[in-house]
């Protein structure tokens, strides 16, 4: 049977270049060298200096591209390093299409460091097609898409947008982060670089800190490797081999959290206190249609919102389980607000206009048991309403529905 009709289960165990040759182990060694000797005078061997190269982030950088699709790997020492060495792609005088509601940390690059060298962008709704295609200008050379996005699940549909940018000779960067190869594979609907914050879902364990990257053709391998290497921001050996272990179990990570996301999805938009709920996998969502074409779950990430800081606050201090705390993708639960965490870099009225209020709240779903994670949410949230008032409440509980 050939390897690539495996199946992506099989795929994240059993890669060739796992098994040393030397010794016959299971898991590629950890190999602690900065330097490498040469055999020869005038020709090198594959490896010279561990920021151009290593054994260990080799085993990384193909199993992504394997996961992915792609042609070639690239391992960075986070998700930012990753996202900011696919920028330095662009030259001074390019521009950027870009998702309106992006990362905080992408929004801080795009507008506060690539702005330094004269590269432009425009923020836009990258749910309106006709939005995106009025946003080309002759300078244009690439469209930056989070689907779902960060924080409020917005869905993009990619095909429509890479068929945009391809008439207009511009490549596409998909942010896979919340997706994964495991649900969502952009290479394969047209995009060309597929970005990712492994310190997510991939590692799974809130101890690595990593940016995977994967290319679809020769080109742009070559490109991104030569920013890769001339930058320097490469990944640490140790978490090269972390992050490749923690993949390993991405699949059945993935399958108990994104069931769980589910049925707390549910609840929480059966819930009187709770405004919206922002899931890919409730019908209500908008693009939920769009998301089924293209990616295979709803993954464990949601967002909801709550009326107002004081209720959310009161909500936060009163759960037992998902640690307070930025980042997500981990085997435990993680509550953020981003508000004042993963878009803080945003002003207020920037937030605000981008439906990034001081009630919503960001859940990344973990592995403990779904009906505790449910149970903890509701006496929270009777906590939480019955801090604020009853009346307060049902104000505007009804004025939901007007």
């Amino acid at each position: 049977m050939s390897k690539k009709n495996y199946g992506f289960e099989t795929k994240l165990i059993s890669q060739d270049c796992y098994i040393d040759s030397k010794t016959g182990a299971v898991n590629p060694p950890v190999y602690y060298s900065s330097t490498f000797q040469q055999g020869q005078f005038d020709s090198f061997g594959p490896f010279d200096y561990t920021r151009s190269g290593n054994p260990t982030r080799k085993v990384l950088e193909e199993t992504i591209a394997e996961l992915e699709g792609g042609v070639q790997g690239f391992a960075f020492a986070s998700g930012m390093a990753a996202i900011s060495s696919a920028f330095m792609l662009l030259s001074s005088g390019d521009h950027v299409i870009i998702s309106e509601d992006v990362y905080g940390g992408t929004f801080r690059m795009v507008t506060k460091v690539l702005t330094k060298f004269q590269i432009q962008h425009t923020f836009v709704d990258m749910t309106d097609l006709d939005a995106v295609a009025g946003a080309f200008r002759p300078n244009t050379k690439v469209v930056y898409v989070e689907t779902p996005s960060n924080p409020l699940l917005h869905i993009t549909d990619i095909r429509g947008v890479v068929k945009l940018a391809k008439a207009h000779n511009c490549l596409v960067y998909i942010d896979n982060t919340f997706m994964t190869p495991l649900h969502q594979r952009p290479l394969e609907l047209g995009a060309d670089i597929v970005l990712h914050s492994a310190t997510k879902f991939l590692a799974g364990h809130s101890d690595v800190v990593a940016g995977l990257a994967v290319v679809k053709d020769e080109k742009l391998a070559d490109q991104l490797y030569f920013i890769q290497n001339s930058f320097g921001a490469v990944l640490g050996i140790p978490d090269c081999w972390a992050l490749h272990r923690g993949m390993k179990t991405l699949s059945v990570r993935m399958k108990q959290s994104s069931e769980s996301a589910q049925v707390i999805a549910e609840f929480l938009q059966n819930h009187p206190l709770v405004e919206e709920v922002f899931y890919p996998g409730l019908a209500t969502h908008a693009g939920h249609e769009i998301h089924l074409g293209q990616a295979t779950s709803a993954g464990a990430v949601l967002s909801f919102r709550l009326p107002n800081k004081d209720i959310a606050k009161a909500f936060v201090e009163n759960l037992e389980i998902p640690a307070f705390a930025v980042s997500l993708g981990a085997v435990e639960s993680i509550l953020s607000y981003p508000a004042t965490m993963s878009h803080a870099a945003m002003r207020q009225k920037e937030r605000e206009k981008r439906g990034i209020t001081d009630g919503l709240l960001r859940l990344s779903v973990g592995l403990e048991n779904c009906e505790d994670l449910v149970a903890d949410l509701a006496q929270a949230l009777e906590i939480a309403e019955r801090a604020v008032g009853a009346g307060t409440v049902a104000a505007r509980t009804v004025g939901r529905f007007i």
